[in-house]
């Protein structure tokens, strides 16, 4: 038994507008984002300064040390893109220099057989070569419509500005004391004499902030020379210096050598709906392989019954058997906290974009860099450290995401979605497509509709938002444990989306995150 309320409820409402929306999983990102919007900005254009933002304000879950993907639909084109900055491994990586040792499996997000001193988690050998600034630039210079340099500015404000200390900074960076304190600019920035910070924000008059003035300096750099400072410029040589005197593998090589790839997405057809998703190494072919699976079974009614959930635990249990043993991940997701964001947005014009961006673990290797600020990813804790399989340790080789942005379209319909949450991901974005599109829910009816997550194994999660009488139907095939949607942990993912039906915008985001919030473009300046 535990200790919590089996009677509280929250509501989120969402957010309408008939002009644009960010709807993100942290309230300051998103205003930055609508600003750009009322601006007279393109839905590009606010992905990409909500992108900065957000790697300051949330700067443990991504930032431009970190990867992802994103699905960008243009109305005018009626034509989605996908733009793939995904990490990869440093050219010089060598297997070898990641011997098991024996210990049993990993105590980070992925339960891989353990690394001597989890080199492959943890401190500056886990360090992949980023994505996110290449990628913002990429889709920046195809369709971006302000000057780069606009876009970044308030992000360097915010870093300037300091990050406010509340309950939930303070129980972030307490999860991760211990590891933070082993890179010494990580702990002098996040933690007190090597110990967690106090929570100063019981009161409205609390102020306590975190320095991220280097941070902020990196980010006028990056706004000033554009995206490429980072992989060719002096800031390139700045990362790879601090890298390297941490030990880690990165070469100015792989930063001078790394691309965003702008590409077409992954289409699915289901039941008169279509769906774009990103391909290859992601989980959009998942996706696709639990949409084809859900074919044959027929909806009934305005919201999924017994019969609809456990449709959905076994096509989600036979889609991640087949990923795991072919696309080389394996079970997980649920030991370590991961480490991942998802904002999405719409313009008044109609264009889209779902984007979801990572450092992997939380505080990724927990390496900050004195020179640039930045936080840096834990990528090459991805590969699985075992040699002969599809995803084993290997130099130069793409990082196998579980981000699943998705941009779909119904009837009269289009949407955008994404979740942060490791692997519950695609099991949160698969059932809010499925409300949308199986029972014409309401944006802001179907994210307060219960989940299940069931993202490997036999295990099915299922909210006790549920009725009983659903889940004692679900109890007798599968192993049930039952979880309420809380505050911290993610038990269910921690999903953002907005919905365009004719001239209208909706947004709405996961409705237990304390900081996430959609913001429409004529709410700026209205506090």
């Amino acid at each position: 038994m535990d200790n919590f309320s089996n009677s509280q409820t929250t509501r989120k409402p969402a957010v309408q507008s008939s002009g644009g929306i960010v709807a993100a999983q942290h309230r300051r990102a998103a205003e930055v984002g609508a600003a750009v919007l009322a601006d007279g900005g393109d839905a590009v254009d606010a992905a990409v300064a909500t992108s900065f933002a957000i790697g300051v304000v949330e700067p443990w879950m991504s930032g431009p040390g970190g990867g992802g993907a994103m699905i960008v639909y243009r109305a005018k084109e009626r034509r989605t893109w996908v733009v793939d900055f995904g990490m990869r491994a440093p050219a010089g990586l060598d297997p070898v220099d990641y011997p098991l040792s024996g210990a049993g499996v990993s105590a980070d997000l992925f339960p891989w057989p353990a690394v001597v001193e989890d080199r492959n988690a943890v401190g500056a050998t886990a360090i992949a070569v980023p994505g996110t600034v290449d990628g913002m630039g990429v889709i920046h210079e195809r369709f971006g419509t302000k000057p780069w340099r606009d876009l970044l500015a308030p992000a360097a404000e915010l870093a300037d500005e300091g990050l406010l200390v509340d309950w939930y900074a303070a129980l972030v960076i307490a999860s991760a004391t211990r590891m933070l304190a082993v890179n010494e600019f990580a702990a002098k920035t996040f933690l007190e004499d090597g110990r967690w910070p106090t929570i100063s924000a019981w009161t409205a008059l609390a102020e306590k902030r975190v320095d991220l003035s280097t941070m902020g300096g990196t980010i006028r750099r990056l706004a000033e020379r554009g995206p490429r400072e980072f992989y060719e410029g002096e800031l390139a040589h700045a990362i790879v210096r601090d890298v390297r005197r941490a030990g880690g593998l990165l070469s100015t090589a792989d930063l001078a050598g790394y691309h965003a790839k702008l590409m077409e997405p992954r289409k699915i057809v289901y039941r008169g709906a279509t769906l774009y998703a990103a391909p290859e190494l992601t989980a959009g072919p998942t996706l696709a392989d639990c949409l084809a699976r859900l074919a044959a079974y027929s909806p009934a009614g305005r919201a999924p019954n017994a019969d609809a959930y456990a449709a959905y635990a076994i096509a989600l249990r036979e889609a991640y058997a087949w990923r795991l043993e072919n696309m080389g991940d394996v079970e997980g997701g649920r030991r370590g906290p991961a480490c991942t964001t998802h904002f999405s947005v719409v313009d008044r014009h109609g264009n889209m974009c779902a984007v979801t961006q990572t450092l992997l673990s939380i505080f990724g290797s927990k390496v900050m860099l004195p020179e640039s600020g930045l936080l840096m990813n834990n990528g090459i804790l991805w590969f699985d450290p075992e040699g002969g399989k599809p995803n084993s340790l290997g130099p130069g080789k793409r990082c196998l995401m579980n981000v699943c942005p998705v941009i779909g379209e119904h009837r009269r319909r289009r949407f955008a979605l994404g979740a942060s949450g490791g692997r519950r991901i695609l099991p949160a974005v698969m059932q809010l497509a499925l409300y949308l599109v199986d029972y014409g829910m309401t944006l802001e009816e179907a994210f307060h509709s219960p989940r299940i997550d069931l993202s490997g194994g036999d295990t099915l999660i299922a909210d006790l938002s549920l009725p009983q009488s659903i889940r004692a139907v679900l109890a007798r095939t599968f192993k049930l444990v039952e979880a309420r949607r809380a505050a911290f942990p993610y038990m269910f993912a921690c999903p953002a989306g907005v919905l365009r039906e004719g001239d209208a915008n909706h947004g709405c985001t996961e409705i237990m995150s304390p900081w996430g919030d959609a913001i429409a473009e004529e709410g700026i300046g209205a506090r």
